[in-house]
């Protein structure tokens, strides 16, 4: 399976550093250093025409004041940082726009969106976990943004990350089992997912996703690969399974429909409008399109 849009990385995250408060100073003040503006998914982007988009990265001096957080160091010496801001309004120049990160996950090269995947995640845990949970103390950022520490109890807070497992199921005629989930609008199919339960392993939990909304038992389930998707905090990680049972019973409370397609099923239903699939910028859309062999029809997604 070719590899998902937001797990494509060029820039070193240099962890060895975060610990090191003189080192992070000194790099902030170095002339080559650049940040990315981040205000919750989006930044500020520039378009070559294209079609293809490139961050907008300041130098550390034009920056604004901000949450910082350390994003790693490239093969040349580069060092990047991200700011946050409550919004980029003030920020854009001419040929200048913003986006989120689910626009500009297919658009912006691999060095690019590495950056804008660590930067949203990171942002969305600092901005909603400003209190120590043990003392309720307001707490500090440390790390380079790794890390919350509170400066009453002394506890140390980690960034927060929620595996959920994204399952293909095929049946033995080899087609795919795609559902809709209710609180979705009508035409929005995709593959099934779930969070992982506490002290459950991935495989179990998707079998027991399985179960639990579409009454599917998988006989065989193979990892296929992971994506982050900070929204805010969530680690896709993908399985291929295998039913010789096809049976669906719908749980009809969180999954509305589930059915299974061929190929050519899938693509009649994409080309009529019946079938909205997630965009390319998911893992869903990339292994629906490993089953299917290749790219399907460019059709309205979501």
């Amino acid at each position: 399976m070719p590899e998902p849009a937001l797990s494509r990385a060029t820039v070193d995250r240099a962890g060895e550093h975060r610990t090191d408060e003189a080192w992070l100073s000194a790099a902030w003040l170095r002339e080559g250093t650049r940040v990315v503006l981040v205000a919750e998914d989006r930044t500020l982007v520039a378009e070559d025409g294209t079609g293809q988009a490139e961050i907008v990265l300041l130098p550390a001096s034009a920056a604004p004041d901000g949450m910082r957080y350390f994003l790693g160091s490239d093969t040349a010496g580069v060092d990047y940082f991200a700011v946050s801001v409550p919004g980029l309004e003030p920020y854009r120049a001419p040929g200048v726009r913003e986006g989120g990160l689910r626009e500009l996950g297919t658009l912006l090269a691999a060095g690019d969106v590495g950056l804008l995947v660590h930067a949203v995640a990171l942002d969305a845990w600092h901005r909603t976990h400003p209190f120590c949970p043990r003392c309720a103390h307001s707490t500090d950022i440390a790390f380079g943004g790794h890390m919350r520490r509170c400066p009453s109890c002394g506890t140390e807070h980690f960034p927060r990350t929620d595996p959920a497992v994204i399952m293909l199921v095929t049946d033995g005629e080899d087609r795919c089992l795609l559902a809709r989930n209710a609180a979705w609008d009508e035409g929005r199919w995709s593959v099934l997912a779930g969070f992982v339960d506490p002290g459950e392993s991935l495989e179990q939990a998707v079998r027991r996703e399985l179960v639990e909304e579409v009454g599917v038992r998988a006989e065989s389930v193979e990892y296929a690969g992971s994506q982050a998707w900070p929204f805010p905090a969530s680690l896709m990680i993908g399985f291929f399974g295998r039913t010789t049972d096809p049976a669906i019973t719908v749980d009809g409370e969180e999954i509305a429909q589930a059915r299974w397609f061929s190929r050519a099923e899938l693509r009649e239903a994409m080309t009529e409008g019946v079938v909205a699939l997630p965009s390319g910028v998911s893992i869903a859309r990339m292994m629906i399109e490993h089953w299917h062999g290749g790219p399907l029809p460019r059709t309205p997604s979501w």
